[in-house]
This record gives C-alpha cells, sequence and structure tokens, in this order.
C-alpha cells in the first residue's frame, strides 16, 4: 500500500467505543505488535495506549527502535508478514474512516513515472464518488491550498520537476485528497533543511486545524515537537514511558529518560559547555531487561525498577511510567 492509498479499520464494538471516550477520533488500546523468528517472538511494540482528539496532533518521540514507526504502521495496516499485531484494539470514531500517511522523503513516495495531477486524481476517484473533470479540479485545488504556486499548470509536472519542499507539499495533498480524519506523519520533515521543515510544520499544522484533522507525528527532533505538537508520547523500547501536555514534557518531565532527552537539546539561553548524554543504547529487541527497560541506563534506577515493570501513573499533569512517581515510592526508592 502506497502512501496515497488509505487503510480501513473495522469498526469498533460499542463497548470499545465508549472505553475510548466520546471526544477521540482514534483510540489506541494495548495495541502489540510481534515479530515471529527462529529463536522466539520480537516483542516490538508493548502494550501501546493513547488517543487523540479532532484537529490535535499527537508527537511520538524516542531514540531509532523505540517503536515510534511501527506503531504509526500497525494503525495504518502496514505491517508486513511475519510481523502481526498480536493484540489490542484501534478504533476510529467507532467505524471505518481513512487514514492519510506522510513519509520521510517525498522522491520516494511519488511514483517518478507519473504527473503529480495523474497521481491525485487516481487517489481522489479510487476513494471519492468524482468523474475525471472533477477530480481535477479537486487535484487542482488542493496542490493550490498546501502552497504550490501556479497550481493549474504544474499538476502536469513530474515530481522532478519540483523541489525537496514543494514535493514534500504535494504528499501532504494527496494525504488530504480522500479527506481523512487522520494523518500519520512519519518523519515528514527530516529530508528538508531548516527552513523549509518550518515552512511545511506550519503548513501541516493549518491544514489540519482547518480541516479537523487528528494528526500522529512521529519524529525524534523535539523542535518539530515542540512546534507543532499539542501533546507528546516518549517511547522506550516499544513502550510510551511519558504522555502528557507537550509544553509539560518539554519543561518539567517526569519520566528519566525525558529528562535525558530534553537534557541533550542545544539552547541559545543554556551556557552550559556540555549537553547531557544518555549512557548506553536502546535494548535489542532479543535483549529486552526485565522490570523498566531503561533501568541499566537510568542513573536513579533502584532495585523495583529492575524487578517489577511499572506501568504509566500520575504524575503533575502527564503520566509516567516510572517507579519514582509511584504513591509509595519513598519507601525503596534511592
Amino acid at each position: 500500500m502506497t502512501h496515497a492509498q488509505a487503510a480501513e479499520i473495522p469498526a469498533a464494538p460499542r463497548s470499545a467505543q465508549a472505553a475510548g471516550g466520546a471526544s477521540a477520533l482514534l483510540s489506541v488500546a494495548n495495541l502489540r505488535v510481534e515479530f515471529p523468528t527462529r529463536r522466539g517472538t520480537l516483542v516490538a511494540v508493548h502494550d501501546v495506549s493513547f488517543d487523540i482528539a479532532p484537529g490535535e496532533v499527537l508527537g511520538v518521540v524516542g531514540e531509532s527502535g523505540a517503536g515510534k514507526s511501527l506503531t504509526g504502521a500497525a494503525i495504518i495496516g502496514l505491517i508486513d508478514a511475519p510481523g502481526r499485531i498480536a493484540a489490542g484494539e484501534i478504533w476510529l470514531s467507532g467505524r471505518r474512516i481513512e487514514i492519510g500517511a506522510v513519509f520521510q522523503d517525498p522522491l520516494t513516495s511519488l511514483n517518478p513515472l507519473y504527473t503529480v495531477g495523474r497521481q491525485l486524481v487516481e487517489t481522489i476517484r479510487a476513494h471519492l464518488d468524482l468523474d475525471e473533470a472533477a477530480a481535477l479540479r479537486r487535484a487542482i485545488g488542493l496542490l493550490d491550498e498546501v502552497g504550490i504556486p501556479a497550481a493549474a499548470r504544474r499538476v502536469d509536472q513530474y515530481p522532478h520537476h519540483f523541489s525537496g519542499g514543494m514535493r514534500q507539499r504535494v504528499v501532504i495533498a494527496l494525504a488530504l485528497a480522500a479527506n481523512p480524519k487522520l494523518i500519520v506523519a512519519d518523519e515528514p520533515t527530516t529530508a528538508l533543511d531548516v527552513s523549509v521543515q518550518s515552512q511545511i510544520i506550519q503548513l501541516l499544522k493549518r491544514l489540519c486545524r482547518e480541516h479537523g484533522t487528528a494528526v500522529m507525528l512521529i519524529t525524534h527532533d523535539m523542535g518539530v515537537i515542540a512546534e507543532t505538537a499539542d501533546r507528546v508520547a516518549v517511547m522506550y523500547a516499544g513502550r510510551i514511558v511519558e504522555i502528557g501536555p507537550v509544553a509539560d514534557v518539554i519543561h518539567r518531565p517526569q519520566h528519566p529518560y525525558s529528562v535525558g532527552l530534553m537534557g541533550s537539546i542545544p539552547s541559545i539561553l543554556d551556557e552550559r559547555e556540555r549537553l547531557t548524554q544518555i549512557e548506553g543504547s536502546m535494548p535489542r529487541l532479543t535483549a529486552i531487561p526485565d522490570g523498566c527497560a531503561f533501568h541499566p541506563r537510568c542513573p536513579q534506577a533502584f532495585e523495583r525498577c529492575r524487578r517489577e515493570r511499572p506501568e504509566l501513573m500520575a504524575a503533575g499533569v502527564t503520566q509516567a511510567a516510572c517507579w519514582l512517581r509511584a504513591p509509595d515510592a519513598g519507601r525503596d526508592a534511592p
């Protein structure tokens, strides 16, 4: 399935709809993604749950291998065999709805043999009941909406005629072509220079507010998250370790891993000579530690962290999967 195609998720049962909350457009509950191997089953995403409201941008951050992109792929339906969704539920307003996707490299997302207009028209006609002429008018309108100058002329050009930033605008137009209620944007600005990144971020945010589209923004760039997201979920070793309003997670992180991520971001107001460094690396799927998966790298780990895996718990206005935030943390914490 290409970025221009849409995934359809079966309607949720009535009990699931109620559990997901009336205001949530997307509700993911206890999502588990597995990869069977000769040496056993590897759990790449484990017990991930979150909601996204209409028009909201949820940022998902973490190091490479944290499970960010795999979570997005599972929601869209892009898990290739032998990988599988082994458990959990995905609810989208309790009915079938279409999901748009924006991937990292627009040049590889677009077919170089077809004009951008043909790719837009085919996508529009595949999902909407429009004839060729109406689909072309919508394609031109979408290109104009995402800021492509002279859209009526450029609709007949090929992807290589566009710059990187303009190609990403075309990909965003494709993602919006079928009026999706949710867009999964996986590193949508990584291949672009800084000035173009800012333009694309503002464009995506504006379009989603105007269309009421929810966005799952997957990135390793906290600057992008700070500028774009309403809430942020921090992932580590296939789990969400902290989730909450973006300003609170950035300025008052409650999980030691989040603290390390935020401490590694340079600031023009910071006079430190060295940035914070998180020792070690993300564990392999074949060697996820017992207890809290972050404990081998955590400077505040204590015995309970090594033997029990924490679930998300209240930590101020955010939620953090850390025993330091447990009500009884003072009894055995260092």
